[in-house]
């Protein structure tokens, strides 16, 4: 029996294929397919199977568990919109890698470092980290692109003229709300130190929530529910259900970029200390510091240049304050809030089973 990912891995893998058999004759844009091929290969598809999952969880009269029958028609859809989902979340990658300036994605170079250093193995003139991020704002770009026409063949698919306006509705909102969070976080990045210290816990929250909680596991559960024409009190279940469940998610993603092992996240250690990430952990462990100990902490948070030695220390700080476990604490709450929203049986139990398997996967891991 294939899995989810295993399904929507092979969707992804032929459209690109596709992709690069129709623009054959434009060789020189063949390292964007190159790169997109890379970036989209493996990975846990967790957005793409809470959308399965919560299409499945709203089918009315029956109680589905197995994800390989993905012939017909309706199934098809599910499948060309969850892999659009993940066509849209590398595309939101590959330029917040650009934004953040953050050189390593998944263990391998980001986009813009493997074209600037292509720019430079092939002797090209001009600038290459300009190339790079030129070229990776137009990979970002592309990649927006196919997730539309993803989106646009499952839509397409559908015959209720109800049923493709709501789940046209839902995905527009998720990609409304991710941008605009995105330039939450963007401007608090900026401004946070024009804000009282009262308020910067409030603030980090909100771009946690508009930017990644929703975004996460809220939207997609929303959009299969969509497509599985869900009644609104099953679209209420799945949000009490999936917004708790995408705090976690992101708050276990900020303990990670702090405290996560390089061989398994990809990312340096302490990257997010790096680049000056204004979390949910860095807001308690400010409310917490003395002020003397605080701007010691400001004035290394945010320096791309901290040596190993110096991330250890400002990891030793955070977790001196108790900001580490407080953060693990409302993860805790928010997983067992998610649980609860999960005890009825408005959903299909079949599916209701996997969505608390995928909560578990989404909340306890060090990857």
């Amino acid at each position: 029996m294939a899995e989810v990912h295993e399904i929507v891995n092979r969707v992804i893998s032929q459209f690109i294929e596709r992709k690069r058999e129709e623009f054959t004759d434009l060789k020189d844009a063949a390292p964007l397919f190159d790169f997109a091929s890379k970036l989209m290969s493996g990975g846990k598809r967790t957005r793409a199977q809470f959308a399965y999952w919560g299409y499945m969880s709203c089918l009315p009269g029956t109680d589905p568990l197995d994800p390989s029958g993905s012939e017909s028609v309706p199934m098809k859809a599910v499948y060309l919109l969850a892999a659009g989902i993940e066509f849209f979340h590398a595309a939101a990658l590959v330029h917040d890698d650009l934004i953040d300036n953050s050189d390593t994605r998944r263990g391998l170079d980001a986009a813009h470092v493997e074209l600037a250093n292509l720019h430079r193995e092939r002797g090209y003139s001009g600038d290459p980290d300009r190339y790079g991020m030129s070229g990776a704002i137009l990979l970002g770009d592309l990649l927006l692109v196919w997730s539309d026409e993803l989106f646009g063949m499952a839509l397409n698919l559908i015959e209720s003229p109800e049923v493709k306006t709501a789940t046209a509705n839902e995905l527009n909102r998720m990609r409304t709300e991710v941008t605009l969070g995105q330039f939450l976080d963007v401007t608090e990045e900026s401004a946070w130190e024009f804000a009282g210290d009262d308020e910067q816990l409030a603030r980090a929250q909100r771009v946690l929530v508009h930017k990644s909680a929703r975004y996460s596991v809220e939207a997609p559960l929303r959009i299969g529910a969509a497509m599985a024409g869900a009644i609104g009190e099953q679209l209420q279940v799945l949000s009490d259900f999936g917004l708790p469940l995408g705090i976690a998610y992101q708050l276990r993603d900020d303990l990670l970029g702090v405290f996560g092992d390089e061989a398994l996240t990809g990312k340096p250690a302490g990257d997010d200390l790096r680049e000056g990430k204004r979390t949910v952990l860095v807001a308690l462990t400010r409310g917490k510091l003395p002020a003397s100990t605080r701007r010691v902490f400001d004035e290394l948070l945010g320096d791309r240049t901290l040596t190993a030695e110096q991330v250890q220390m400002l990891r030793t700080t955070i977790e001196s304050t108790g900001s580490r476990d407080t953060v693990e604490r409302m993860i805790s709450r928010n997983l067992e809030a998610a649980r609860t929203a999960l005890e009825t049986d408005t959903l299909a139990s079949g599916p209701r089973m996997r969505l608390r398997d995928l909560a578990i996967k989404s909340t306890v891991r060090n990857a």
